[in-house]
C-alpha cells in the first residue's frame, strides 16, 4: 500500500512519491537554544524520528536535517541579561536537547546545521536574491520584495491584501512595503555581527532555513517539518526565498506540519509562562511512556498535557511490556508456559499487522498503530499461559515467534524499547542465542510471504550486531 501524507501546500492526501526515487530527504525546524526545552518540543522530534525509522523500513535511504537557530533576538537579550557569551549558552541548551532526545530513543539527525556556521552561504543568497531584483538594501539591512513573488501565501493560504501590518508582519520605515521582511540584520552595538556588502550585519530569521536545506539536501526535498506556528510567516517566507533565489519549484514537494501541545487549553510557551520542562520530564517519568504519550495523538490533533496523562501512559506501557516478556519467556524457555488457541493468536498477529501499517500508511497515523501493538499485546497476554492450561498444537512456538516479531518489528519502528531485565552471563547466552532463531525463523517466514522489505530489514540489523545470515539451497546459515 502506498503511503499517503496530508500535504499543508495543497491541503489534501496526497500519494508519497520522492523527489528522487529510493530517496527521502527531510527537513525539520529546530529548537533555538537560549533556554531549557519544553516538552512541546520533544512531540516533533518524537515523531519525525518515527516518520524516518517507518520509510527506512520500507526501504527508502533517508537523510534528516534538523537545525538549531542560534542566531536570535532572545540568545541576544539572554546574552545580555546575563553576561554569558550566545556561542556559550547555545551549546549549553543543545547539549541538553540532544540528551533528552537520547533518552527518548529518537536517532540523531544527519545533519544538525547551525546558522552560525553558514553565514558565508547566507551572503551568497541575499546577494542572489538582490542581484534577480526580489531584495534590496535599506540603511544596512536587506529586505524581501514580498510583492515581487508570484505565489506568496500559497502555503499558508493568505492574501496579501488580508496581511494588515502588525499582524506578524513587522512595520519599519526602512521597508518598501509591510509585508518585506529582513534577510540580512545591520548589527546593533554590542550585538553579534558578520561583514557583508551592505556593513556589518545578521541573517534574518527566516532565510537561515532555506540555506541550510539547500546546502545539505539540495533546491528540492520530499519533506519539511515544524510546528503549525511556523507555517505563516516563516515557512511561507522560506518558501518565497528558496524559489526566488534557484528557480527550482516546489521547494518541498509535502509539507507536513506538527500541531501544538496545550497545557489546561493553552499553547505551551515559554513567552507565556507555562511551560514543563523537557529535562524534568524525562527524569521524573520513564522517557519511553513519555514517547508513547506523544505517539498517541495524532500529529495533526492538539494533544494536552497534563500528569494523569502521563500516568496513563505509563500503565499502557508496562501492559506493552508485559506482553514482550510473555512472549520473550515462551520461547526462551518453552517448557515454563503453554499456549492456549494458537489458531487466535496466529489470526490476531494477521489482524494487528494488517491495522499497524495501514495506520502507517495513512498519514503516519500512530494513533492508530498504538492501537493495533495494544492489541497485539492483548492477544499475546491472553494465549500465553501457565503450562497446565496449555491447549496448543504443534504450530505453537511459530505462533508466538510470529507475533513476538511483529511487536518487535512494530516496536522498532515506533522507537518503543522495552526493558527485559539484566540477564546471568549464561541467561544471556541462552537467550541470545534463542533469540536469533526466533529472528531466523520470523525472516523466513517474510520471505516465504514475499514481504522482502521485512526481510532484508532483519538481516542488515543482524548484519549491524556482527551477525550475518547466509541464504542457501540448505536454508539459512548464521555466523557470527
Amino acid at each position: 500500500m502506498a503511503v499517503m501524507v496530508y500535504n499543508t501546500l495543497s491541503r489534501q492526501y496526497e500519494e508519497f512519491v520522492p523527489v528522487e526515487e529510493g530517496k527521502v530527504s527531510i527537513y525539520v525546524c529546530g529548537i533555538t537554544p537560549y533556554d531549557h526545552s519544553h516538552i512541546g518540543h520533544a512531540r516533533p522530534a518524537v515523531f519525525w524520528d518515527v516518520v524516518r525509522r517507518y520509510l527506512t523500513h520500507k526501504g527508502y535511504k533517508v537523510k534528516l536535517v534538523a537545525n538549531f537557530t542560534d542566531i536570535d533576538d532572545k540568545l541576544i537579550n539572554r546574552s545580555k541579561q546575563t553576561g554569558i557569551p550566545i556561542p556559550e549558552i547555545a551549546e549549553k541548551y543543545i547539549q541538553e536537547y540532544l540528551e533528552c532526545m537520547d533518552k527518548l530513543g529518537v536517532q540523531r539527525a544527519d545533519v544538525y546545521p547551525r546558522a552560525s556556521e553558514v553565514i558565508p552561504e547566507i551572503i551568497d543568497a541575499v546577494q542572489t536574491l538582490i542581484d534577480k531584483d526580489f531584495a534590496y538594501e535599506s540603511s544596512g539591512d536587506v529586505y524581501f520584495r514580498a510583492g515581487k513573488f508570484a505565489g506568496y501565501g500559497k502555503l499558508s493560504g493568505k492574501k496579501t491584501e488580508e496581511l494588515m501590518p502588525g499582524a506578524r508582519v513587522e512595520v519599519s520605515e526602512l521597508k518598501e512595503s509591510p509585508l518585506d521582511w529582513a534577510l540580512w540584520k545591520a548589527s546593533s552595538p554590542g550585538e553579534p555581527g558578520w561583514p557583508s556588502p551592505w556593513g556589518k550585519g545578521r541573517p534574518g530569521w527566516h532565510i537561515e532555513c532555506s540555506v541550510m536545506v539547500h546546502k545539505h539536501l539540495g533546491p528540492q526535498i520530499d519533506m519539511h517539518g515544524g510546528g503549525t506556528e511556523l507555517v505563516f510567516p516563516h515557512h511561507e517566507n522560506e518558501v518565497a526565498q528558496a524559489e526566488a533565489v534557484s528557480g527550482v519549484e516546489p521547494y518541498v514537494k509535502y509539507w507536513v506540519h506538527s500541531e501544538l501541545l496545550n497545557l489546561e487549553g493553552e499553547k505551551m510557551s515559554k513567552s507565556l509562562g507555562n511551560v514543563v520542562y523537557l529535562h524534568e520530564v524525562v527524569k521524573n517519568h520513564d522517557p519511553m511512556a513519555v514517547r508513547l504519550y506523544l505517539l498517541n495523538a495524532h500529529r495533526r490533533k492538539v494533544l494536552d498535557f497534563s500528569e494523569e496523562l502521563l500516568r496513563s501512559a505509563e500503565k499502557g506501557w508496562e501492559r506493552i511490556q508485559t506482553g514482550y516478556r510473555n512472549a520473550l519467556e515462551f520461547l526462551s524457555n518453552p517448557t515454563a508456559q503453554g499456549l492456549r488457541d494458537a489458531s487466535k493468536l496466529a489470526e490476531a498477529t494477521r489482524q494487528s499487522r494488517k491495522a499497524f501499517f495501514e495506520s502507517m500508511d495513512n498519514d503516519f497515523a500512530t494513533p492508530g498503530a498504538l492501537a493495533a501493538v495494544f492489541d497485539l499485546v492483548t492477544a499475546i497476554n491472553a494465549h500465553v499461559v501457565p503450562r497446565e492450561k496449555d491447549t496448543s498444537d504443534s504450530d505453537a512456538r511459530q505462533r508466538v515467534a510470529e507475533a513476538f516479531g511483529l511487536l518487535v518489528e512494530c516496536l522498532g519502528i515506533l522507537g518503543l524499547v522495552p526493558e527485559t531485565g539484566r540477564p546471568t552471563a549464561s541467561q544471556e547466552s541462552d537467550i541470545s542465542g534463542s533469540l536469533v532463531d526466533i529472528l531466523v525463523e520470523i525472516r523466513n517466514t517474510a520471505r516465504q510471504r514475499k514481504d522482502y522489505a521485512t526481510a532484508d530489514y532483519i538481516r542488515n540489523k543482524m548484519a549491524d550486531l556482527g551477525i550475518v545470515l547466509e541464504d542457501t539451497p540448505s536454508g539459512t546459515k548464521v555466523r557470527m
